[in-house]
């Protein structure tokens, strides 16, 4: 039986663009102009996913995001232009329990050929994400932004230096990610002595609003990396998009994130791989705790094995909290992963380490 999917937005040229690229799937397809008809549409019938503009009249997108994911859980993918402005909106439109977005670089441009691949990866991915695992997710505790109330003088004081180093959380992620990063970003404690460097698959305007986020909701400092950023203990590294993070050495011995920009044979840009097998080249295998989340594809995967090999510990999610168990499957079958565990057990592993 084909799928089913619900395209919403009120511009009829990019309802036309999408559902020309979506019909090559064999989806069935229906559309909406504006929030208001989709909620009516997502909730009289269950599709395999949307698609979900944000900018729209007598609704917007992500009120529509709030009634439906309350009323009928579905797949919702956000189609987001390129700004700042609509970055930070989408990742309120996660927070509400959209799974993903495609960028949009601008309405004529939605269909053309470097858009294409990620939309129907995407849409693909989705649509076999099951109602039953997205409630299970909205029932999860949401992370509320809090204000930083303190910081341990360690992570104040000028003094700290990536020479102090004992080990490194690297983690990536991809479709489904953003929550979860949020989530152990607002639960490590202050007292945290490692920095945490993260890729999560995003463009370049979206990993500045999704660091600024993070900062919000956590007691330790987040940054979007940048050229020659020190790495410190307590710190919180965000991969800034459009470049890999990669990570040298100075002839003082300080570690710094060094930014490459040419996108070499990956797929995206920053790349897991890129930023973990760098890490080994500059820490050490012992050094390292590498962690794969949830994600369409296999970045990722070929790294763990590596670091893994050098004597890290490395943690994967499982197949039954992962939203899309695509880079665990693909790090795990190729015997990158150390343990597999559910997001929660990851979480306490990350929290808890020593």
């Amino acid at each position: 039986m084909a799928k089913h999917i619900l395209i919403v937005d009120d511009s009829a040229l990019v309802r036309k663009q999408l559902s020309e690229m979506i019909a090559t799937l064999g989806f069935d397809i229906d559309f909406a102009k504006n929030g208001r008809e989709a909620v009516e549409k997502a909730t009289s019938s269950q599709y395999d996913v949307i698609t979900m503009d944000i900018n729209m009249p007598i609704m917007d997108g992500i009120e529509a995001v709030r009634q439906i994911m309350e009323a009928q859980p579905t797949p919702i993918l956000m189609v987001s232009s390129l700004t700042t402005e609509d970055a930070s909106i989408t990742m309120d439109a996660l927070d509400l329990g959209a799974v993903d977005y495609i960028a949009k670089p601008g309405t004529m441009n939605v269909g053309k050929n470097e858009n294409r691949e990620e939309i129907l990866s995407k849409v693909s991915s989705l649509s076999r994400i099951s109602p039953r695992r997205l409630k299970r997710q909205m029932a999860r505790p949401t992370v509320r932004e809090r204000r930083r109330t303190e910081r341990t003088a360690r992570t104040e004081v000028s003094d700290v230096s990536s020479k102090d180093i004992e080990k490194v959380v690297l983690i990536g992620s991809s479709t489904g990610g953003p929550g979860l990063i949020e989530q152990i970003c607002s639960s490590l404690p202050s007292n945290f002595k490692h920095p945490v460097c993260i890729v999560q698959h995003m463009p370049e305007q979206f990993t500045a609003a999704f660091a600024q986020r993070l900062d919000r909701a956590s007691a330790l400092p987040v940054h979007e990396s940048k050229q020659n950023m020190e790495v410190l203990p307590g710190n919180v590294y965000v991969a800034r998009g459009g470049v890999h993070m990669h990570f040298t050495k100075k002839v003082s011995g300080k570690i710094v994130i060094r930014e490459e920009k040419s996108k070499g044979d990956s797929f995206f840009q920053p790349s897991v791989n890129e930023m973990m097998l760098s890490a080994l080249e500059v820490f050490g295998g012992k050094k390292l705790v590498g962690v794969i989340l949830t994600g369409i594809g296999d970045d990722g995967a070929d790294a763990m094995v590596a670091i893994k090999k050098a004597g890290a510990y490395t943690l994967g999610e499982s197949e039954k909290s992962a939203t899309v168990y695509g880079m665990p499957k693909e790090a795990y079958d190729r015997g990158g992963v150390q343990e597999q565990l559910d997001f929660p057990a990851i979480l306490k592993k990350i929290v808890t380490l020593r």
